[in-house]
């Protein structure tokens, strides 16, 4: 998770989808069949209304009050007044047997009413044989009580989550050797943890949108790292319904959602949010951010080091140098320092009295911020550590066979957290959530698929799309002229990244080492079982067919059930909003996968756009004549492409007419700024062929108020690079 400003990184339309039920199996330990049940759509994934948030008790419990909220509240409010003023007011007090005095409530009497009857229920039985009795006095005390303890609304659980960065399951309990994890063992062993787990994405803020939603974010345009879109009228943010459902929300610190709040989301969420500061009697659902793995902490020197660099394990995706060491060395380091701020964590919720009363989940945002790691959508990337313990008085929400110290093979995916925390809440989860509940009484069939995307990183575009079943990860390379190790300035920062780059400069690599610096195959397929770090690329290897076409099928099904938006150039994507909806995705998968062009000439700009993409890319490239009429095109999408392509492959006077034309279309102060990001990486590409433009290109505004404070940053990255370049 890149910074977003200062402190971004600091501590601490289809049918309704099934409501789910009960899924058969049995949880077990590692190598075992997994408890949650066999794969299945089992709906539609494009929504077209919401269902009401629905307020259940809790599953083994008597049905509660049908009163809303704030009538059962008012009603016990009224009776703790009774209670209070029972000793208070004119009231007839009881008389005391032994010396005729007048007696005031008991202790836990006047507690509860200060409280707000915030007591165990044992303390609420004990409390009402300690009332006073007989007398028109205990009449007009009992009669509210029983009303109120009929009315109340149902217990609750309390949830907390803890949530880390930048790191996948390097932990003991994920039999990971390099691990010092005590804390996190610990709580594994009083809980489950899943085995497959992905983040959907494989950076922060697009990871955090799936996760803040329980949707696709490709399917509300909320896939670049980062941007900020509109959310859709349909949709909230799961901890409003939680909130309107009597639950008290905490968020510390950190949100960097790619989706504007549509409405206050949390009840505090800063450095000082805390369960501690709830209003009594009121659940809570507490989220602790804790940065110490994040990409940038296991970058700064000096370095004490815990870890031996010469005996940590160095993934086969990685060049074995020194560089790479220190840094997975320095990754375990900081893991460790994680794992004692959970202690921390934990250890305030058992002296607050609350571990018994609380839920944990405890994840990862996405994979370890190390090259092709993060930011990648591989099982490298987007696999993450869960872990949740149910105190014991809640286990009817844990799935059948459920068993301390256990795991689960289930796929669980970032799309699934929100509607299984509002599963345990008791809400039935809307039907626009594309995720499935793994707990609680609203647990449905899990998707059939992980999945994972990539689209713009920062200031480099790209698209990916990722699938896996568990064994088999299938990977989409929709821009394969792209190499995977595009430049970007917050990464280049990195140790790992500079020594790769520069060994791969030197040459020597392994072919497995030296792809990831040039242009991308159009598929890949790894097999997790033989193969885990996904270096043997199946794609091309005869007798794989058949999972390939499998899983090709089932990718494509799922973009368009979504209606996946980040097939869309992402200026045009900005520039239509909520009409950006409406795009021919169907004709393009075709034309990108199978060459198929529409049955009726599409003039659908995007349809055009990667039309024009590919035929810039292809084996033969277009003539001069055809690059003019791209660069003279109407859409400023597909003009920017002939543009470019002018610019490198026409005549002189081609290029003295084209890189002006994108120089005016790379201004984000006086044009688009999502087209000037575009243009800059035009310009970018062009590297040497720009430079007689150099003056103007570093005349080029890039800061202005008018400027998204999402991008902007980009924009002075861009520049320096180019002029860099040009220097050299």
């Amino acid at each position: 998770m890149d910074p977003v400003g200062a402190g971004s990184i600091d501590e601490p339309g289809g049918p309704d989808l099934p409501p789910g039920g009960a899924v058969p199996g049995d949880a077990v330990r590692p190598g075992a069949a997994e408890f949650g049940g066999g794969a299945g759509a089992g709906g539609a994934l494009i929504p077209v209304r919401q269902r009401p948030a629905t307020v259940l008790c809790r599953p083994g419990t008597r049905s509660g009050s049908s009163r809303r909220p704030d009538q059962a509240a008012a009603l016990q409010a009224c009776t703790l007044a009774v209670l209070w003023r029972r000793g208070l007011s004119g009231l007839p007090p009881r008389v005391d047997r032994a010396g005729g005095r007048p007696r005031r409530p008991s202790r836990p009497v006047a507690a509860a009413a200060r409280s707000g009857w915030d007591l165990p229920s044992r303390r609420r039985r004990r409390l009402i044989r300690r009332l006073p009795q007989g007398g028109v006095g205990a009449d007009v005390i009992l009669v509210p009580i029983l009303l109120a303890l009929a009315a109340q609304q149902p217990e609750r659980p309390n949830i907390l989550w803890i949530t880390s960065e930048d790191h996948g399951p390097h932990l003991g309990c994920y039999g990971c050797p390099d691990a010092d994890t005590p804390n996190l063992d610990a709580l594994a062993a009083a809980g489950m943890r899943w085995e497959r787990v992905w983040s959907n994405a494989p950076v922060c803020a697009p990871a955090r949108t799936a996760l803040i939603t329980g949707v696709w974010p490709p399917s509300v345009g909320a896939h670049d790292m980062r941007t900020l879109v509109a959310p859709p009228p349909w949709l909230r943010f799961f901890p409003q319904l939680l909130r309107e459902a009597g639950w008290y929300c905490t968020n510390n610190k950190k949100e960097d959602y790619n989706l504007a709040a549509p409405g206050r989301v949390w009840d505090e969420s800063s450095r000082r949010a805390h369960w501690r500061n709830r209003p009594p009697g009121r659940p809570f659902f507490a989220v602790f951010n804790l940065a110490v793995t994040h990409e940038s902490r296991i970058r700064q020197r000096p370095h004490e080091f815990r870890h031996d660099p010469a005996t940590v394990r160095v993934p086969a995706f990685h060049p074995d140098l020194p560089e790479v060491r220190r840094d997975w060395a320095q990754y375990h380091d900081q893991i460790g320092l994680l794992d004692r701020r959970v202690g921390a964590l934990l250890a305030e919720l058992e002296a607050d009295g609350l571990a018994e009363d609380t839920i944990v989940f405890f994840f990862s945002d996405h994979g370890p911020g190390l090259s092709r790691c993060k930011r990648w959508p591989y099982d490298s990337g987007l696999r993450v550590p869960l872990i949740v313990r149910i105190p014991p008085r809640w286990r009817a929400l844990a799935p059948p066979g459920w068993r301390e110290g256990g795991a689960s093979s289930r796929l669980v995916q970032f799309l699934d957290l929100a509607p299984t925390v509002l599963s345990l809440a008791g809400i039935e989860p809307p039907a626009w959530m594309h995720g499935r509940a793994f707990l609680g009484p609203y647990r449905a069939e899990p998707l059939p698929y992980l999945y994972g995307f990539r689209n713009r990183m920062d200031e480099r575009s790209d698209l990916v799309r990722s699938l896996c079943d568990g064994r088999f990860v299938y990977i989409r390379n929709e821009m394969p002229w792209l190499p995977q190790g595009q430049f970007l300035a917050y990464e280049n920062q990195t140790p790992t990244y500079r020594a790769w780059r520069a060994a791969w400069q030197a040459g020597g690599l392994p072919p497995h080492l030296a792809r990831f610096w040039e242009p991308k195959p159009r598929e890949e397929l790894y097999d997790l079982r033989a193969d885990p770090d996904e270096v043997v690329n199946l794609a091309a290897v005869p007798g794989h067919e058949r999972e390939l076409a499998r899983l090709r099928a089932a990718l494509d099904d799922w973009l368009l059930r979504t209606n996946d938006l980040g097939y869309l150039p992402e200026p045009r994507l900005h520039a239509l909003g909520p009409a950006a909806a409406d795009y021919p995705l169907a004709e393009i998968l075709a034309l990108l996968h199978r060459g198929e062009a529409a049955a009726a000439a599409s003039d659908d700009p995007a349809y055009l756009w990667w039309r024009a993409q590919l035929a810039l890319h292809g084996e033969t490239p277009p003539p001069p004549a055809e690059l003019r009429r791209l660069a003279a095109h109407a859409d400023p999408n597909v003009r920017l492409l002939g543009l470019e392509e002018l610019a490198r492959r026409g005549e002189e006077a081609d290029r003295a007419a084209a890189v002006p034309a994108i120089l005016a279309l790379a201004d984000p102060v006086a044009g688009d700024p999502w087209l000037a990001l575009a243009a800059w990486n035009a310009l970018d590409r062009l590297g040497p062929l720009a430079a007689p433009w150099r003056e103007e290109i570093a005349a080029l505004p890039v800061a202005g108020p008018s400027i998204p404070p999402r991008i902007a940053p980009n924009f002075a990255k861009l520049r320096e690079h180019l002029l860099a370049g040009l220097r050299d």
